[in-house]
């Protein structure tokens, strides 16, 4: 049945929005008699400020109230990073369209220009996340890590404040809102592997909805689909989520795709890391084995120990 209009959740961070924007505007493009209005929804992650991601816990921060929109059809569609993204989705819902993938790496900010090797001994450096924290300790024990959370706006402000030295963001947003100029270095994945699906968008909406189905088929954008769906499987297997130091990066060549994915302790001091190659038609598998290698080198240890666990 086709519809005049449709309505697209999205997160109310200037972000969030211009992501669902720009979907919007691609829609609007394959559909130009449609019309597509945004909603904002809050979720428990944008409430939340004060405390790091870690310690919230569970998975779905930045996603359970607009699933919850979308179930009660007060909105048709929803745009989402897929980091936020948990593995395991609603009955009623899926992730029906990936569009082609920003830049994945995450990107070093500092007040006086330097790269991270040119930061002086013990600088401080700001991050949410125990992925990056993990990996920078990793590289450089010295450095100190501290907590920071808000909005990129926020971020930027602080660090232009001096309460940090370096800070360390997704390059993905940072590109989309053409903020690139303020990047002062690419951190390579070799450094610091990204978290899972960093730089991918997934386009959520209810399983059973035909019409949106076959309009965002059209946006679909298969290579980011392989990659996503092999650093998505490995995260499954090892259940992961913010709270814990795992990441992922998957590049497809051709027919033939490379994963490599990381566990590590909060302080850095143990990284297991372990790469795999094998077909595109087998990307769920390949993260799925890949997380298995990492658990029996001594990943599951780390896990169980963060878990409390141990």
């Amino acid at each position: 049945m086709n519809r005049s209009t449709l309505i697209l959740g999205t997160r109310g961070s200037k972000l969030a929005v211009h992501q669902s924007q720009w979907v919007q505007a691609r829609l609007q493009e394959l559909a130009p008699g449609l019309t597509i209005s945004l909603q904002r929804i809050q979720t428990s992650g944008d409430k939340i400020l004060d405390v790091p991601l870690a310690k919230i816990g569970g998975k779905g921060l930045f996603v359970k109230e607009i699933e919850d929109a979308l179930l009660s059809k007060e909105i048709d569609l929803a745009v989402h990073s897929m980091k936020d993204v948990p593995t395991a989705l609603p009955e009623g819902l899926d992730i029906l369209c990936v569009p082609p993938r920003e830049d994945p790496r995450d990107a070093l900010i500092t007040r006086d220009g330097c790269r991270l090797d040119q930061l002086k001994p013990g600088a401080k450096i700001g991050t949410s996340s125990l992925r990056r924290q993990a990996q920078l300790l990793h590289y450089r024990p010295d450095f100190t890590i501290e907590m920071l959370r808000g909005n990129l706006d926020t971020r930027l402000r602080k660090l232009r404040e001096g309460q940090f030295d370096a800070i360390v963001l997704a390059a993905a947003g940072l590109r989309r809102l053409a903020w690139d100029a303020e990047i002062t270095e690419y951190l390579p994945v070799h450094l610091s592997l990204p978290a899972i699906a960093q730089g991918a968008l997934g386009i959520e909406a209810r399983s059973d909805d035909t019409f949106v189905r076959e309009l965002l088929s059209r946006f679909e954008h298969r290579p980011t689909r392989i990659t996503v769906t092999a650093e998505r499987a490995l995260l499954h297997r090892l259940e992961g989520g913010c709270q814990v130091p795992i990441a992922a990066h998957a590049a497809l060549e051709g027919d033939r795709l490379t994963v490599d994915g990381l566990v590590a302790s909060v302080d850095g001091r143990r990284v297991i890391r372990h790469q795999i190659q094998g077909p595109a038609s087998e990307a769920q598998a390949l993260g799925t084995k890949l997380a298995e290698r990492l658990l029996a080198d001594g990943g599951d240890v780390i896990l169980k120990e963060i878990y409390g666990q141990a």
